[in-house]
């Protein structure tokens, strides 16, 4: 079993423990460990604490998070503050780590003799600390004066409470109250420290901060309206073409697949989320679009400790829309929104995920529509340490589960909402940068900017939530922003598909100020993880040594090229709107874009290959990648799978690969960005010497849609 490492061994960013190299560990030890007899139970590690606790000699476990570094203090919070439910993370030792990183490499790649064979957390649990230090950490906690409510199946994850004066004496560190972007927070402003003699089990916390991830749904921008009157350039009066269940079947492909009753039957997908729903909104959105013919049912609960009913609260349209879709493109499938109220420093999608993966028999498929940048999570490297063993598990068990990658073009750190242009430089989502899900990206589609609406949807089809779409519609790399090459074709009155004037120049153009933003689907490498083998030798796929985001893609433009998707929210209280789609202001409010739709699709797209296989299906990676490695391999395939073919695209494809477009973005300052000036905007790049945009649409896999989309139906039959 060949070893590899999926840390990168380059960056600072990860902590020690993390960071050490796992190549150089003896085949005999990993394939030692991998072939342990399992049985129910906690670790039979061997113990790694000898020495005893010395409370004088500590040693830092994290960081103060970078957003509480450009934040304004108020000062430490009252010590009776109750911190409930906060995550400390344990570590593996590096020979564990990897032989369970082989393990589940071999259970995901269908070229190995273990494919498939899943384990169970219990199982997962013999990769994790030893009983006896676990055992350790939980006395000294509990000496401390804090409550220990739990302890993860996986042995990885402590859930305990306390008092932030409780917390902030145990672990020599303090907690404020804290104002950034506006908002006020609370954040450890001094790095937590441990008694030395734990440093070998506790990596850190996952988080002492509520600073919450991001739902990566993004509305139509500013200015643009349904239809379009009075919008920037040349979309004023532009005819607007939602995508409804029904328009997404007749451009993936799905339709031939319900023939042979395959719709998702006997499978459930769990949306991970922070907030509840109305039943009613699901309800509605399903009889509008025909699924409710189907049986499929959906579900909300609470699962485990520390899972707290949130209600219906902020997010609650990013929660609707992932229900929603969950169930769309496979209706027979069960649907489970799995909600947890976020506590003072812990993400309730975290806790959902966590105690379903500790259940005997979790959903096979979980879909996650937040993110934040890898080097915004956590105090220090241990919140991504968390998501790693997190999505491990995952993977470990059997679970596909499936991240959407960002909103925010390249520029992964910058509020892709807001802002105007990047400064913070090139970054992935550390929520989707783990080699154990799927990133999930974005495209827009092309008929608008080719002028060619007629031929791709319906003119005639006034009824809002009738199918409309005709065929395969050409894509593009999604981008609302000047850095667009097809924006600036379009504007200029250009072949749309060919070379574009020079973004640094449009962007500092009286034109190119109207579109000065950096929403668009996002991709990057990892600053943290290596490549996994999988992506290995992909035609398109840097040599960068990084795990590289995004895996897929699927549409999910917000409207900017007069194609939005539908879902539906209608509670008031919290800014919903009547879903009665057939009157366009209420069709608009109900529509969106972003990658949260695209890894609930994708969710659904898997449950159909569950059925057809006949069960879990854990990292689906393994086999995209596969798959599009044949598909690549061929020059025919390669010509005639070009996603700008539009309706004469070949039928035999698995997966569109878009080639037009880009992401690149407006940017300010000298971190990663070409052309920036005093007066003058740059544009995103991998160099700050040369001109390089991040990043252009390319053959094969790239940074702006990854493999590109897919036909689902042959990507259901190809699979093995």
């Amino acid at each position: 079993m060949k070893l590899r490492s999926l840390l990168r061994p380059d960056v600072g960013v990860v902590s020690t423990r993390y960071s050490r190299s796992l190549g150089s560990l003896a085949a005999a030890a990993c394939l030692a460990l991998a072939g342990t007899a399992f049985a129910s139970g906690s670790s039979s590690s061997t113990p790694l604490i000898s020495a005893p606790i010395n409370e004088n000699n500590t040693i830092s476990i994290g960081s103060v998070p970078i957003q509480a570094l450009n934040s304004k203090d108020l000062g430490p919070v009252s010590d009776s503050l109750p911190l409930n439910h906060v995550f400390l993370q344990l570590s593996r030792s590096p020979a564990q780590e990897q032989a369970l990183q082989n393990v589940i490499n071999g259970i995901s790649d269908p070229h190995s003799s273990t494919y498939r064979q899943f384990l169970t957390s219990d199982e997962v649990a013999k990769f994790g600390p030893a009983e006896a230090d676990i055992g350790t950490v939980v006395t000294w906690l509990t000496k401390q004066g804090l409550t220990v409510n739990k302890v993860s199946q996986s042995g990885m994850t402590i859930d305990l409470s306390g008092t932030a004066g409780q917390i902030g004496a145990a672990f020599h560190t303090s907690i404020h109250n804290i104002v950034y972007n506006g908002q006020q927070h609370i954040s450890n402003m001094t790095a937590p420290r441990i008694p030395a003699t734990l440093s070998s089990v506790v990596a850190g916390f996952v988080s002492l901060n509520d600073i919450r991830p991001q739902p990566q749904l993004i509305r139509a921008k500013k200015g643009f309206s349904f239809p379009c009157t009075g919008c920037p350039g040349g979309f004023n009066g532009a005819e607007q073409f939602d995508i409804g269940p029904g328009d997404f079947s007749v451009i993936y492909n799905v339709a031939p697949l319900y023939k042979e009753k395959i719709t998702g039957k006997g499978q459930t997908v769990a949306v991970l989320e922070d907030s509840d729903i109305l039943d009613a909104d699901v309800a509605t959105f399903r009889t509008a679009f025909g699924l409710n013919k189907f049986s499929g049912t959906f579900t909300q609960v609470h699962p485990g400790t520390g899972c707290a009913d949130p209600g219906p609260q902020g997010s609650e349209d990013e929660a609707s829309l992932d229900a929603e879709w969950a169930g769309a493109i496979a209706p027979d499938a069960d649907v489970i929104l799995a909600s947890c109220a976020d506590t003072a420093t812990n993400f309730g999608g975290f806790i959902a995920a966590q105690n379903l993966l500790d259940e005997k028999d979790p959903p096979h498929i979980m879909s996650l529509s937040f993110g934040s940048c890898e080097a915004d999570i956590g105090p220090g490297p241990t919140g991504n340490g968390f998501i790693l063993a997190l999505w491990e598990q995952a993977a470990a068990e059997g679970v596909s589960v499936f991240v959407s990658a960002g909103d925010g073009s390249a520029a992964g750190c910058d509020d892709f909402d807001t802002a105007t242009f990047a400064t913070q430089g090139i970054a992935a989502s550390g929520f989707a940068s783990t080699p154990f899900n799927v990133a999930t990206g974005g495209t827009d589609f092309l008929d608008t900017a080719l002028k060619q609406n007629s031929t791709y949807f319906s003119l005639n089809n006034n009824a809002v939530t009738g199918t409309s779409a005709l065929s395969y519609v050409p894509e593009m790399t999604w981008s609302d922003s000047c850095g667009s090459t097809v924006l600036i074709n379009f504007l200029n009155g250009k072949p749309v598909t060919g070379p574009s004037e020079d973004p640094v120049t449009f962007c500092n153009s009286a034109t190119g100020q109207s579109f000065l933003n950096i929403s668009g689907g996002s991709g990057a490498p990892s600053i943290i993880y290596a490549k996994p083998f999988y992506q290995q030798g992909i035609p398109g796929n840097p040599n960068d040594g990084a795990r590289d985001l995004p895996d897929v893609s699927l549409f999910a433009s917000n409207g900017f090229f007069s194609h939005a998707i539908l879902f539906c929210f209608s509670d008031a209280s919290e800014g919903g709107t009547p879903c009665n789609y057939k009157v366009p202001a209420d069709a608009f409010a109900n529509s969106a874009g972003g990658t949260s739709f695209t890894a609930p699709q994708y969710a659904s797209i898997q449950a159909l290959i569950n059925q057809k296989a006949g069960g879990a299906q854990g990292n689906p990676n393994p086999v995209f990648y596969d798959l599009a490695r044949a598909q690549l391999d061929k020059a025919a395939m390669v010509k005639d799978c070009n996603a700008t073919l539009g309706n004469q695209i070949s039928n035999k494809c698995i997966f569109h690969d878009v080639t037009a477009g880009s992401n690149a973005v407006p940017c300010f300052g000298n971190t990663d960005c070409f052309g920036s000036n005093a007066n003058d905007l740059g544009i995103l790049s991998t160099s700050d010497k040369k001109e390089k945009p991040a990043y252009t649409a390319e053959q094969g896999w790239d940074f702006t849609t990854g493999l590109g989309s897919v036909n689902v139906t042959n990507l259901v039959q190809a699979w093995p």
